[in-house]
Formats: C-alpha cells, sequence, structure tokens
C-alpha cells in the first residue's frame, strides 16, 4: 500500500534552511583554514569537520528537492579566497571549531524536538552523534595541547543545605552570597564565547573591505570586550580564575579571505547566538545585580544585531528565509481583481 506523502512543518523547514546557510558558511571558513594549518590533530578535527558539513549540505538539497523547495543561495567559492594569507593562528582554528561544535550541539538539540516527520528526527540525531564525536576531539585536543582553560572548581559542601533568606537572590546592596556553580558555569562559556568574538572581530576589521563594515565591526569588538570586563570583574570580585583571552592568535594580515557579507554574517551569526546563550543564563540566575547585567547585554547585542540586519540589508546580502503565505495581500489581490473586472462591465 503506497503511503501518503508528509510534507515538511514550517519548523522543519525552517531547520534544514538555517543548517545550510550554517554549514555553507563554515565550508568557506574550513577550506580556508585547511590551506594555512600546520598542526596534524588539528589538519584531522577540520577535514573530520569539512566532510560532516559538505553531508549536511546535500542532505538539505535532497530534502529541500524531494519537497520542490528552492535551495538556499548560502555561501559559495565566491565568498572565500582560499589562498590569502594567513588571519589566524593553529590554536585559534582549533579554539573556534570548539565554540563553533558546542552551537551546533545546541543548534541539533533543537531541531529535534521541533521535527515531527520520521526521517528528520532521525537525520538530525545523526547530526547531534556526529557533533558529539567531533566536538569530543577537539576537547581531547586542547586538553592534550594545554589550550583549554578549565573553569573555576568548587569545595564540597559538607552537608546538604537550604535557603534560609530572600538574600540568596539580592546582590545590589550589602554582603552578596558566593555564586552558584550554575552562575559561575554560565559566565564561563559566555565569556568563552566573547573571547572568540574579539579575535574574529581583531581579525575581520583588518581585513574588511567597506569602510562600514569596518566600523560595524570594530563596534561589535568594543561591545564584546566591555561584556568581558563585567564578567571578568565579577569573578575577579569571588576570587575565580577566567577564561584565556584569543585575540593574541590573530596574525598582522591585511588581505581578506572573506567576502564582507561573509564577515558580517558571522559577527551576526554570533550575536545572535550570544542573546539566546545570554537569555538561558538569565533565567538560571537567581542574584539580582548578575541578572540585571544579563538584561542590558542582551539590549546591547539586540540593537547592535539589528544594525548588522540593516546592513545586510542594505547591501542585498540578506536571503530572505522561508515565510508562512501572507493571505492579506493575497485576499487583497483577489478583492482588487474583482472590482476592476466590474469597473471593466
Amino acid at each position: 500500500m503506497e503511503q501518503t506523502r508528509i510534507s515538511l512543518t514550517a519548523p522543519e523547514v525552517s531547520s534544514l534552511w538555517t543548517q545550510y546557510i550554517f554549514d555553507s558558511m563554515s565550508i568557506c571558513f574550513i577550506k580556508y583554514a585547511l590551506e594555512h594549518l600546520e598542526d596534524e590533530n588539528i589538519i584531522e578535527i577540520y577535514k573530520d569537520s569539512l566532510e560532516l558539513s559538505e553531508r549536511h549540505v546535500q542532505k538539505v538539497k535532497e530534502f529541500f528537492g524531494g519537497e520542490g523547495i528552492p535551495i538556499p543561495h548560502g555561501f559559495t567559492n565566491e565568498d572565500v579566497n582560499i589562498h590569502a594569507p594567513r588571519l589566524f593562528q593553529d590554536p585559534f582554528y582549533l579554539y573556534y571549531i570548539y565554540i563553533m561544535t558546542l552551537q551546533g550541539l545546541t543548534g541539533y538539540s533543537i531541531s529535534v524536538g521541533t521535527s515531527i516527520r520520521a526521517d528528520l528526527r532521525k537525520y538530525y540525531i545523526s547530526c547531534n552523534t556526529e557533533t558529539m564525536i567531533l566536538f569530543e576531539k577537539t576537547i581531547d585536543t586542547m586538553l592534550t595541547k594545554g589550550l583549554y582553560s578549565r573553569p573555576p572548581v568548587l569545595n564540597p559542601p559538607e552537608a546538604i543545605d537550604f535557603v534560609k533568606h530572600q538574600s540568596f537572590l539580592t546582590g545590589w546592596f550589602g554582603e552578596k552570597r558566593p555564586l552558584t556553580g550554575i552562575e559561575i558555569g554560565d559566565i564561563t562559556f559566555n565569556m568563552n564565547k566573547m573571547h572568540m568574538h574579539v579575535a574574529l572581530k581583531v581579525g575581520f576589521s583588518q581585513v574588511a573591505a567597506s569602510n562600514k563594515v569596518r566600523q560595524y565591526i570594530n563596534r561589535g569588538k568594543e561591545i564584546s570586550n566591555k561584556h568581558i570586563a563585567a564578567f571578568g570583574k565579577i569573578f575577579r570580585e569571588e576570587m575565580l580564575n577566567s577564561p584565556m583571552s584569543w585575540q593574541s592568535h590573530v596574525t598582522s594580515s591585511t588581505t581578506s579571505p572573506f567576502s564582507d557579507k561573509w564577515m558580517v554574517y558571522q559577527v551576526q551569526l554570533s550575536s545572535q547566538i550570544a542573546i539566546a546563550f545570554y537569555g538561558t543564563a538569565l533565567s538560571v540566575t537567581s542574584r539580582a545585580d548578575i541578572a540585571e547585567k544579563y538584561i542590558v547585554m542582551i539590549s546591547e547585542l539586540v540593537r547592535f544585531a539589528e544594525d548588522g540586519a540593516n546592513l545586510m540589508i542594505e547591501n542585498w546580502w540578506m536571503e530572505e528565509p522561508p515565510k508562512a503565505s501572507d493571505r492579506r495581500a493575497l485576499s487583497k489581490g483577489k478583492k482588487e481583481g474583482i472590482e476592476s473586472k466590474n469597473q471593466d462591465k
């Protein structure tokens, strides 16, 4: 008996579309990195990453082809010059893959949860498993090479305890309670991401072709540094160690390996993901002073991301994502057509 074809849902189409854009962007970076990498362990990780990204792009093409959905344009060889001089040193390339695999794991987990069709669920579970293996290899390599900055550790409590006073939630006045393990973890992770943002923006600001793009990237660099300073101040007050910086691993090259479109999208994507992770941290932060910092930081990144979107629209760089049919416009058009016919009579 022939089975009825089940159409992709809106979340399924959106997840596939987003993955295509992300992986086509990643392919550009990976191909460029492979032209310069010298460390054999990092080269192996990048080859694995390239294989995964190219397979994902092909799989999305198959899903969309089966549904008659146009294949996104995404990013192509026109957006990368793999023969441009080296912009980053080997350790940063490894760190970049570490952060990107973390973001991929988060995205694939969400995609599994929003996919209804069995083949889509199976596909994203496979993507998640493959990315977990890549993440495992990446972090092991970072640890072996002494490139991973471990988060602070906690002294084991003598016994379980319960919160007895509302002062647990405050932080503006008087004595502040120590940070919880959850708060420490979120700050560490968000500082790690911001350090990657700074290094990328340092490099991009050196090679951007457009003055407007360079100004936008420099503004983003200032925001990222400001957030790192705010997080660092909290850790210093708590006498906790902070993650290491990566901007010293940017070379002095001024020849761009990437199109301005590619660089603005990378900055835009990083900002959007940071907003999401800040929001997650905000939802589990109990100290009022830290929660307030996250709210201010989110607002700042939202304005920055909006300006980035406007810059992309201005240059015709923003590809329109899948969206619902505009029923109001369709209805209006039909009504106008009927009125026109009546006038002709």
